[in-house]
């Protein structure tokens, strides 16, 4: 007669129930790291293009006429340019630490995007950029301008700026769950090792070559054994 199996515990049906519940808790982590990869490239690749482009323009005013002036983002202030580099190498290390040294660079990647959109968004009134160009080019310290007006390009580094902001907010939330660089590095050092196979025994000598004769003493081996 057959033993009848035992019912079932509730702690076997919940081993049972775990690895198909298991499998969507990673999928949020996975979503958060495809999404700050992206943020965070498309935010320093925003940040470093309109650090570059013209933010300002304006006119000087001299004696033969008007002097038209402009200002970059680095002439008016280096904040968004250098933090989106800043943030960008952050985004990458990331991705090689672990653990407290994770949380820290999560951490300056969510700076550098705050400090990026603090930047653009005090450079956009900035006109000190434009006065100094005016002195420079009527050669008067006092050069006054005119006409002032702003471009786009502040509100695109500070978009940059929140981009990067988001994707360290994900990295802070989602990162202990992330994959690390080195691991697929990274062996067990007291893993079991290789077994080599057996020693090969050592050919007997030619007793018709003396040389080999001597050798064989020399190692302490009876050549005639």
């Amino acid at each position: 007669m057959s033993a009848v199996p035992p019912p079932r515990t509730d702690a076997a049906e919940t081993d049972a129930a775990a690895p198909a519940g298991g499998a969507p808790s990673a999928k949020p982590a996975r979503r958060a790291l495809a999404f700050a990869l992206l943020l965070g490239a498309l935010g320093a690749a925003l940040a470093l293009l309109s650090s570059g482009r013209t933010w300002a323009t304006a006119t000087a005013v001299v004696a033969q006429g008007e002097l038209p002036q402009k200002a970059s983002g680095q002439d008016v202030t280096g904040v968004p340019g250098a933090l989106a580099v800043v943030g960008l190498a952050a985004l990458v290390a990331v991705f090689a630490v672990r653990g407290a040294g994770r949380t820290a660079v999560s951490g300056l990647l969510t700076l550098s995007g705050a400090g990026i959109v603090l930047g653009a968004l005090l450079g956009n009134a900035d006109t000190a950029a434009l006065k100094a160009k005016a002195a420079t080019a009527t050669g008067m310290s006092d050069a006054g301008v005119h006409h002032v007006a702003h471009t786009a390009w502040p509100w695109v580094a500070a978009g940059g700026g929140v981009l990067l902001l988001a994707a360290g907010v994900l990295a802070l939330v989602y990162g202990r769950r992330w994959p690390a660089m080195s691991g697929r590095y990274e062996r067990a050092a007291g893993g079991p090792r290789t077994a080599r196979g057996p020693r090969r025994a050592a050919a007997k000598p030619d007793l018709d070559r003396p040389e080999e004769i001597w050798k064989s003493l020399d190692r302490g081996e009876d050549p005639t054994a």
